[in-house]
């Protein structure tokens, strides 16, 4: 398989994440959506990330169907490790949660810092690269507070994040709040249970290649890679 995708996109983490804990190893691509190569849109004439190609040469196209594709060939086969729930309702659940973190989270606050801070470095001028803009800076930063303690609180009234046992809402929070962490964004005194919550998921197998991850010209926080903050 070969997975299409970008360093600091949550989404692509998220997959990234959800494939490693199946003990997959796809080849990654990395792609620098905004240049709109000629070749990636005809895999994914919307542009976007990530792209999952099977071993077949099929895409498959965005976190959403992605999340599925690998449940359906791959999740139902481990019964003691799925990440998908076994009951519709318990589905229902991480599907709302991986909504809120690449939909929700995204608009408010991810993608925002994530161009500003990170892609306006790479892109050239004539395609949007220059100066973050402090608005939108500011905006993003004032939301951060409102989702950070809303993992708190699931972290506290549940083991994790959806229920009882790890699911793709973990990977799906966990992917998000890694971009976040590596650009320095969060306040991890404010929020004892979600650092604690993030403690454990970032000390998984799963987890190693993410935080490896690096943008040139942008270390990450100095805390970024340490297990144990």
């Amino acid at each position: 398989m070969q997975l299409i995708h970008h360093p600091m996109s949550a989404a692509s983490r998220f997959v990234r994440l959800l494939v490693s804990e199946y003990d997959i190893e796809p080849d990654l691509y990395e792609e620098r959506p905004w240049e709109r190569r000629a070749e990636f849109m005809q895999i994914n004439p919307a542009g976007t990330l990530p792209v999952l190609v099977d071993h077949t040469g099929a895409p498959i196209i965005g976190a959403y169907a992605i999340a599925e594709f690998v449940d359906e060939t791959t999740g139902a086969m481990h019964r003691g490790h799925r990440l998908m729930p076994d009951n519709p309702i318990g589905r229902a659940e991480v599907r709302r949660l991986i909504d809120w973190f690449l939909v929700k989270a995204e608009a408010d606050v991810t993608r925002g810092l994530v161009r500003e801070r990170v892609f306006k470095l790479q892109m050239p001028a004539g395609n949007g690269g220059g100066a973050p803009d402090s608005a939108v800076l500011r905006a993003a930063r004032a939301n951060i507070r409102q989702h950070m303690r809303y993992v708190g609180w699931l972290s506290q009234a549940r083991d994790w994040l959806a229920g009882d046992v790890l699911t793709s809402a973990d990977l799906a929070g966990a992917a998000t709040i890694s971009v976040l962490d590596y650009l320095g964004e969060i306040d991890w005194t404010a929020e004892p249970a979600a650092r604690d919550w993030y403690q454990r998921i970032k000390s998984r197998p799963a987890f190693r290649d993410i935080l490896g991850d690096r943008v040139r010209g942008l270390p990450p926080a100095s805390h970024y890679a340490d297990l144990d903050f």
